[in-house]
């Protein structure tokens, strides 16, 4: 019985995408007891991986998994946001947090392969396979020794962080990516050391003509290999901060202005806190302040030939935990702009991620391809 070539066509691209999305549970299913971290998100180490890496990421509220845009920083938070534009772009950022301390990343993205899909079905490109490598920082700086009461003892010590993050995402059509990050963490503080692995899995969807981007995340997903300590029964491992987040971004056809909707946390419900130094009892959160500090909105000014930017984000979570009542504050809000010249992506964001201190990030992306030129 012959069967006609496009359906022999159909019927490969099919497995193909019905394989990945195997992959991509399997990679869920083994990567840890998934019912265990749930009950912990939240609760253990490792937050600096939900900083911002970047000043994009900054302007836009520290989270976003939907834009796809060549920004190669956006692939930290949801590794199918790798595209064609991130071949061979070399990108380097750096924070200023607070006096004495360093936070920075460095990452490079390499695209490899050939579409297998026949020219003209699904208009793939040549190099669906799209890889980067990023290392991630950050030093705490020197601190004094001191006892339990607070008094200093003499001398000094260290503390730092540090991730880095293998990322793969595969073209499935036109339209949507599907990606994965693998990525190992250690920490030493003073004399303590630790090493976890952790893994994303993501997936991004776009329409034609790219007014609607939309993204899935589910980032941390692991369990530590050694803790700092032991503890009766063997070492004290903690969990990393799991995060599931959702987001959309909405481009106005005949306006340069770009909407963004982030949610995250989704895997649980409650982001509240305690104050132990003042009550044991936790701070009361409204429902619907609940709600807002799942979201985080943005607002991007991108002209039609998407040389320059202008962002304007609110992160409500952040403005909840580090506005300050007796004075001025600016948390919860971030604004940035970028620009590129010729082979060069410079981008520069403010925003507070401290109640002390405003945080300053610039970032610098050089695109080797058009040097290669």
């Amino acid at each position: 019985m012959h069967i006609p070539k496009k359906t022999h066509i159909f019927a490969r691209y099919f497995m193909k995408r019905l394989f990945c999305s195997i992959l991509v549970i399997a990679l869920l299913g083994l990567s840890t007891p998934l019912t265990a971290q749930l009950r912990g998100a939240g609760s253990g180490l490792y937050s600096f991986l939900s900083l911002p890496v970047s000043s994009r990421l900054s302007a836009l509220g520290g989270d976003n998994v939907a834009i796809q845009d060549g920004e190669l920083s956006m692939a930290m938070m949801n590794p199918a946001l790798l595209c064609g534009s991130t071949d061979k772009v070399l990108q380097l950022n750096y924070a200023y947090l607070m006096p004495g301390t360093m936070f920075g990343s460095v990452l490079y993205g390499h695209n490899f392969g050939r579409a297998s899909f026949e020219k003209g079905f699904d208009q793939a490109t040549d190099k669906p396979n799209y890889f980067a490598i990023g290392l991630h920082y950050l030093d705490y700086g020197r601190m004094p020794y001191a006892d339990e009461t607070g008094t200093l003892t003499g001398g000094t010590f260290t503390a730092k962080d540090i991730v880095i993050q293998a990322m793969y995402a595969r073209q499935l059509g036109e339209q949507f990516t599907v990606g994965v990050t693998l990525k190992p963490v250690y920490s030493i503080y003073e004399q303590y050391t630790a090493f976890a692995l952790g893994a994303d899995v993501g997936a991004h969807f776009h329409t034609h003509d790219s007014t609607l981007h939309m993204g899935l995340a589910l980032r941390n997903v692991g369990w530590q290999l050694s803790g700092f300590y032991n503890e009766v029964g063997g070492q004290h491992r903690e969990s990393l901060p799991l995060n599931l987040e959702a987001g959309l971004s909405y481009r106005l056809k005949h306006a340069p202005i770009r909407l963004g909707l982030t949610i995250h946390n989704l895997q649980r419900w409650n982001l509240g806190y305690q104050q132990t130094n003042m009550t044991t009892d936790a701070v009361d959160i409204k429902w619907y302040d609940m709600l807002f500090r799942h979201t985080i909105f943005s607002l991007d000014i991108v002209p039609p030939s998407d040389k320059f930017y202008l962002t304007l984000s609110y992160n409500h979570r952040r403005r909840a935990e580090m506005n300050l009542a007796d004075q001025r504050s600016l948390a919860g809000f971030a604004v940035g702009a970028g620009v590129r010249i010729y082979k060069l992506r410079v981008g520069f964001a403010v925003s507070q991620l401290t109640k002390s201190n405003l945080t300053y990030q610039a970032s610098l992306s050089l695109d080797i391809n058009s040097m290669l030129k």
